[in-house]
Order: C-alpha cells, then structure tokens, then sequence
C-alpha cells in the first residue's frame, strides 16, 4: 500500500539523514521515479522534504523537523529498542515487524541522541531460550498468534486427546517455551503451544473476559504449578565439589546448611517425587550422599553398585553382594 511506503519512505528520512533517491528505490524496491512522486505526496502533506540534483545532492528532512516522540528519555528509549531488536518475537509473525519498529523509534528521536541511544541499545542482547536446548518445535504457532490477534476461537487437540474449542485470550514464552492461554470447558488454563497436535482457526469470535489481565493470570498459574513441585524433602550432604555443581545439575544453587570440618554442607532438597531426585541426585556422583529419606539412600546405593558392575571390565570378579 502507498501509505505504508510512504511512512516507511519518511522513517527512512528520519533516522538517516541526506540519502539518494536510488539507494531509498533499492530498499523500497520501486523505481527512482516512484521514489519522486512519494516525495512530493510527503511535501504536500507538510512534511519539510529537500531534494537536489548533482554531486552531493540527494533527498533530506529540513533541519529542525520534530517527530512528536521527543518526551521519549534516553533510558526509556534505549529500553524499546532492546526489546525491538531481539528475542521470542522473531518466531512468530511479529517478528517480521521488528526492524520497521526499531527503524521507526529511531527515528523518532532528536538527531543529536540518536546514535548514543542506539549504541547503548547494542548493549544488550535479549536470549530467552535455555541452556542446553534447543527451541521447541511449535507446528501450529502461526495459527494460534492469528487466533490471538484477530479474537477468534481455536478448535485444538492434543496427542490422545478429543479436539475442545476454546477462546485464546494470550501467548507466552517462558525459557524459550511457548504457553497458549485459553478460556474453555476448564476455565482459564495454559496449554504447552507445542504439544498441541492440531489447531484450526474458526470463523467465530468471542469476547474477553472482563478485567482479564495475562501477565497477572500467568504469574497466579505459575506459582500454583510450581506450588504443586516440591514435596519430597530430601537431605544430603554435598561436598564443595557439589556444592559447586548444584546450578549445573539442579538449576540453581544451594545455600544454608551446616559446614561440617571437610567443608561438605548439609542441606535440604526438594523433589517431585523420588524417582526424580534419584535421577538428579545421581549427577553428583560421589560428591554428594543422601541422608533421609533411608528409601532413597537404599536405591541410590543399588543404582551405584548397578552403574559399577555395567563398567567392570570383563576379567573382574562380579560384585560380591549380587552373588
């Protein structure tokens, strides 16, 4: 549409100064002529535009033209800008939208703060995905942010599951990992976006539900999920080694606790269940020791003794005890 061109024409105006209708031409893909005529349109509109032919001529914003942003600070803009240059946007559909937006923010600042604010934007650098992984597959992504941007109801499924129409009210990404919110037979819950097995967009729209706030919603849902984690306390003793270790393996650290005179802190884990803190605990090998529960204790020692015989070279004798 010629509007947008010409908003994106003006933008360019904006943030670069004196430029040349030919290299404005290549970045619109349009001709030099067209280049022309959207210049008059601007300069009929009101908008300051100088051109002038021959060396050093070129295509210009008359000195002092304002761009109604300026109660903008520099922090505020250097904020935007982080934001607008990187991060989970560029996966779905607004992503294509982000380099127009940081265009359009620079050029709505004074000229004279312009390159500061961008240099101090470069920065920072927005890396939401988690260590160690990568981003997951979310087959229906397009289909859900259309869903959530238009108002529209979804009919979705998930593996094994009957299909359930519901009314998505948001998105969110969290570690790289994409939630739909939706209101349906449940209420308001969050679905994990990519184990949904199939999503189709319905012609029927629906009406938010009043005062519905996503970010207060997702903050409520996720402390009730995690709320629901962490029931079996376990004690262990870990050595500085695994006092060390602890981020790598239980993404976080450990602190408080007794030191006993070899340095090995005593201290108090939580897990889901047992199965899962035998597998966690088992990645600190033989610089931690679980105290209580006994259970736990009992497996992690017949795991080890497990581990030791599948490792043993052929012409050691078995393990005494499993003899």
């Amino acid at each position: 549409m010629r509007a947008d061109r010409l908003l994106a024409l003006l933008l360019r105006l904006q943030s670069r100064g004196r430029t040349t209708a030919r290299e404005l031409a290549a970045e619109l893909e349009v001709s030099v002529r067209t280049v022309y005529r959207d210049l008059d349109a601007l300069g009929a509109a009101g908008v300051p535009v100088v051109t002038a032919g021959g060396p050093g001529g070129g295509c210009w914003l008359l000195d002092g033209y304002r761009s109604p942003l300026l109660g903008l600070s520099a922090d505020e803009a250097t904020a935007l800008l982080v934001v607008a240059t990187a991060g989970p946007l560029e996966r779905i559909s607004l992503g294509d939208v982000l380099p127009d937006a940081r265009r359009k923010l620079l050029a709505a600042l004074p000229e004279g703060r312009r390159r500061d604010i961008a240099a101090a934007a470069g920065r920072f650098h927005l890396d939401a995905a988690a260590w160690f992984r990568s981003a997951e597959p979310v087959p229906h992504l397009a289909i859900l942010v259309d869903a959530v941007l238009r108002g529209r109801r979804l009919r979705i499924a998930h593996r094994g599951t009957a299909d359930a129409v519901v009314d998505p009210l948001g998105l969110v990404v969290k570690a790289g990992v994409w939630y739909l919110v939706v209101r349906g037979d449940r209420g308001v819950v969050a679905h994990r976006a990519g184990r949904i097995s199939a999503a189709r967009l319905l012609d029927e729209g629906f009406e938010r539900p009043a005062g519905f706030d996503l970010a207060a919603f997702w903050a409520r849902w996720t402390a009730e999920f995690e709320g629901g984690f962490g029931q079996v306390p376990v004690t262990v003793r870990l050595s500085p080694e695994g006092t060390r270790a602890a981020v790598e393996i239980l993404g976080e650290p450990v602190a408080g606790g007794p030191v006993d005179a070899d340095g090995w802190r005593t201290v108090v884990l939580r897990f889901d269940s047992l199965p899962t803190a035998r597998s966690r605990l088992l990645g600190f090998g033989p610089h931690a020791e679980v105290l209580e529960p006994v259970r736990l204790r009992c497996d992690l020692a017949t795991t080890a003794r497990a581990i030791a015989d599948r490792y043993r070279p052929a012409d050691t004798p078995p393990n005494p005890e499993k003899s």
